[in-house]
């Protein structure tokens, strides 16, 4: 668990996120708070739908009522459908299948070897802001970030002398907090439009969208959020943990490696490239095996690059991990390799408990339709409100942040939201790019303090193997600086864009003239 140094003098943050872990941390297990919270969706959908509450779905026009789950016929589907809530908790097969490869290249040793040898390429000083860039990007690659970046940063920061922690959160900073920036066009962006588009649509049929029209603020976004998260790291993060006492302790950058790891590093890097080259290989041409067959396109949802990204990165792990142990002896056959891969799952084990509980209450959440009703109702709100302006913009930043804590998939929100606001916000004069990339704002920011993330049992799961204590505390306290800070620069940086009439991105003005 993280904790300031006795020998520093303990400011008022400090003790304010002190105060978040311990309270946090008194709190139940994980897994039991999502079945206390199971209990608390079943008795609040029957009271709400007793009230009659429902809500109006701004794009379909559709009735949203809440249902009761306590009636029979609710409870019947439900039990009926406790393994496939389970089964379709979506970070679930993403880990579990990345974790196969990843857990082949941890365990013959590759990623100890390949981090003593690459640590010394990077300065220390530019250790903590390259994990921060590297998760912002992350996104590119779909939800793979989350699952590869935290453990791998963990041993980075093992790896020259520090706590795995301050490594594994800054990761885990990056990637969540600052998953709508990026420095290319991605997955996201071509999902995200096509709502915008629509939902322009409806107050002028003209509108034409372009996916890029926030490429322009969100690359900014990369570059300052990448210094901020280095800064917020170093100064608040970092003091909060002291010397790393662990198992892995003794991996550090003074050991040498030796000849025969050398040998096998080199050969892994040589098959890490020819997967690589296959990859590129299957990409280059209109008609190439890894695009969309309708668009071409490599980063759309149909594209088999995005269809296959888990398995495509399974693969970049397991390959080089299989040649590394051959040449280093660590695998000598099919057994061992097996092994391995179920030593990798038992390391998951607690994951996989806490998928369980997750599955359940997400199902249960959504099949109230409380989510739904909560996002529409306060869309309502905040239009009503009377707010107007560079205020009114804010306001919906953080109206987004808000209910991103409680409703996690971006497309879900956007879908619902985008037709009130988009059209909204036109009227009053400012470009639907505008509108996404505020939402875009305020669904990142929350990303890692909401416990109902998807993501956030997954860094918990991380977190445990080099600290069995730490708790849900521990992370929202570790968590909450860099949201904080985030959201602050943002805000700022989109009130600059709008104060000087900066375009956005391609096709993505501030103002909009019908």
């Amino acid at each position: 668990m993280g904790k300031v140094k006795e020998n520093k003098k303990v400011g008022l943050l400090d003790r304010v996120l002190n105060s978040v872990e311990i309270v946090g941390n008194k709190l139940p297990d994980p897994v039991t708070i999502f079945f206390i919270l199971c209990g608390v969706i079943f008795v609040l959908s029957a009271i709400i739908s007793s009230q009659g509450v429902s809500a109006v779905h701004p794009s379909t026009g559709e009735e949203i009522v809440a249902i009761n789950l306590l009636n029979k016929e609710q409870l019947k589907i439900f039990l009926g459908s406790i393994v496939s809530n389970f089964q379709s908790f979506a970070p679930l097969g993403l880990v579990l299948v990345t974790m196969l490869g990843a857990g082949i290249a941890e365990k013959t040793g590759l990623m100890e070897v390949l981090m003593k040898q690459s640590i010394n390429k990077v300065p220390k000083k530019l250790v903590t802001g390259t994990i921060i860039f590297v998760g912002i990007v992350a996104n590119a690659a779909a939800d793979a970030g989350f699952i590869v970046l935290p453990p791998l940063a963990a041993l980075v920061f093992i790896g020259i002398g520090r706590h795995p922690l301050i490594g594994m959160f800054a990761g885990y900073a990056g990637v969540a907090a600052g998953f709508s920036a990026n420095i290319i066009v991605s997955m996201i962006d071509v999902l995200l439009a096509g709502f915008t588009g629509q939902s322009a649509q409806m107050v002028d049929p003209n509108y034409v969208v372009n996916p890029a029209m926030n490429m322009y603020f969100l690359a900014v976004s990369a570059v300052v959020l990448t210094i901020l998260g280095a800064i917020v790291t170093e100064k608040y993060v970092a003091p909060r943990f002291g010397k790393y006492e662990g198992l892995a302790a003794d991996t550090s950058t003074s050991k040498e490696v030796t000849p025969l790891q050398a040998k096998g590093l080199k050969y892994a890097l040589y098959s890490l490239l020819l997967v690589v080259i296959i990859i590129v290989g299957l990409s280059i041409g209109n008609d190439a095996f890894l695009r969309d067959s309708e668009t071409g396109s490599l980063l759309s949802n149909g594209s088999t690059l995005m269809k296959g990204i888990v398995p495509i990165i399974t693969a970049v792990f397991l390959v080089p991990g299989f040649v590394y142990g051959k040449v280093t002896k660590s695998i000598k056959n099919d057994k061992d390799l097996v092994s391995m891969m179920g030593s990798s799952m038992s390391d998951m084990g607690m994951y996989i408990v806490l998928a369980f509980a997750a599955g359940q209450f997400l199902y249960l959440f959504n099949a109230s339709n409380l989510g739904t009703i909560l996002s529409i109702k306060g869309a309502e709100w905040l239009q009503n409100a009377g707010m107007t302006g560079k205020g009114l913009i804010v306001a919906f930043v953080l109206f987004a942040a808000f209910i991103n804590i409680f409703v996690g998939s971006a497309s879900a929100k956007w879908a619902i939201m985008g037709p009130i606001f988009v059209p909204m916000f036109l009227l009053l004069g400012y470009d639907p790019a505008l509108t996404q990339v505020a939402y875009r704002i305020g669904d990142s920011i929350t990303n890692p303090l909401s416990p109902l993330f998807p993501y956030f049992p997954v860094i918990l799961a991380f977190a445990k193997k080099y600290d069995k204590n730490i708790g849900m505390g521990t992370i929202i306290a570790n968590m909450l600086p860099y949201s904080i800070v985030f959201a602050i620069a943002w805000i700022i940086l989109l009130l600059a864009f709008m104060i000087f009439n900066i375009p956005l991105g391609p096709g993505g003005a501030i103002y909009y003239i019908m």
